[in-house]
């Protein structure tokens, strides 16, 4: 019971999701087009509140659930990782219309072949966690 109100939460922000079309295959066509800015408007303000959230969250030491302060680990810097990173997490959102976070929202929608698309993406984790060790980081 006493994670039912994340539930809730991750139901309340599917609604949303699917409400704003964020989660629409067309309008993530018309972003990788260059055709619409209405995505470009979702991706923009979850970043400003993203960075918003935490710089509040720093400035009044709030707490996670186990009672820990939250933190933002720093990344290690470079350039190409991220770039070759970003490029195949883009072709794959552009090839399959949906990130990651919406595949399941885009399922319980009634889109059956995201079950192809999860499948893929929990196979390539698992492949990731095997061949984690001898890729370059």
């Amino acid at each position: 019971m006493k994670y039912l109100k994340f539930l809730l939460v991750g139901i309340f922000f599917g609604i949303i999701l699917v409400k704003s079309e964020a989660v629409s295959w067309f309008r993530i066509y018309e972003m990788f087009r260059f055709q619409s800015f209405h995505m470009y408007g979702i991706i923009g303000t979850a970043v400003i509140s993203g960075v918003l959230f935490l710089q509040i969250s720093k400035r009044i030491a709030l707490k996670n659930v186990r009672g820990t302060q939250l933190d933002a680990p720093k990344k290690e810097k470079g350039f190409i990782r991220y770039l070759i990173g970003g490029t195949i997490f883009g072709l794959g959102w552009a090839l399959i219309g949906a990130c990651p976070g919406p595949m399941y929202i885009l399922l319980g929608t009634g889109v059956y072949s995201m079950i192809i698309v999860i499948i893929g993406a929990l196979l390539g984790t698992f492949l990731y966690g095997v061949l984690k060790s001898k890729l370059p980081h």
